[in-house]
């Protein structure tokens, strides 16, 4: 069965997405810490990234790297925190979050509320960042 991060890249469930080439993707979280907290997920399912093979885990953490620079420039946070966890969903995703203080990272702090025109707004905002840095993967 196709996880729910297959299922967001696919089509069949909605998301609200900040980059796309094809390796992986960029959407944002439904469950921000912080807003502009997007996921970087590959296309493949690979559940654990000691998993992945060495070009891919290269390209996740370079896309990572791509949109924490637009993170960095829309929000002007103090740092942008990575985080790879992936103990809910079973398909490899890195968390990049706008930080000002250590608590954002803290899962406990999530925002599940938050609706989707806000996400939608926010993923413009990344989107437009990505573009004026010279990023064509932005996803439009």
């Amino acid at each position: 069965m196709a996880t729910l991060f297959t299922r967001i890249i696919e089509g069949d469930l909605p998301g609200h997405f900040v980059w796309r080439d094809e390796m992986c993707v960029g959407f944002l979280s439904i469950a921000p810490l912080n807003p502009g907290h997007t996921l970087v997920v590959p296309r493949v399912e690979i559940e654990h990234w000691i998993d992945l093979d060495s070009e891919l885990v290269g390209h996740l953490f370079k896309v990572t790297q791509s949109i924490g620079k637009a993170l960095a420039r829309e929000y002007k946070p103090v740092k942008v925190g990575t985080i790879v966890l992936g103990l809910e969903v079973p398909h490899v995703h890195i968390h990049a979050v706008p930080v000002w203080n250590p608590t954002d990272l803290d899962f406990h702090n999530a925002k599940p509320n938050t609706s989707s025109e806000a996400l939608a707004q926010e993923a413009q905002k990344i989107r437009t960042a990505l573009t004026a840095l010279g990023y064509a993967q932005a996803a439009q």
